[in-house]
């Protein structure tokens, strides 16, 4: 197993630990869950925005990289 680490907002992270506890499931478990289940089913709505935002941002990236 693999560890990834990225930056959310608190907003963020309150409304996933939510919604884990809705479910009742940790954040870790909503997860892990949400990216199998878009590695199964990638959504081409998804896609279209992950490459809007890398486009928009990419001047970003390229220099935090």
């Amino acid at each position: 197993m693999v560890a990834i680490t990225i930056n959310i907002s608190e907003h963020q992270l309150q409304k996933l630990q939510e919604l884990a506890q809705k479910l009742g499931i940790s954040t870790e478990e909503l997860l892990s869950a949400s990216v199998e289940d878009l590695l199964n089913h990638p959504k081409s709505d998804f896609t279209e925005a992950a490459n809007y935002v890398m486009q928009k941002n990419a001047e970003l990236y390229r220099r935090l990289g």
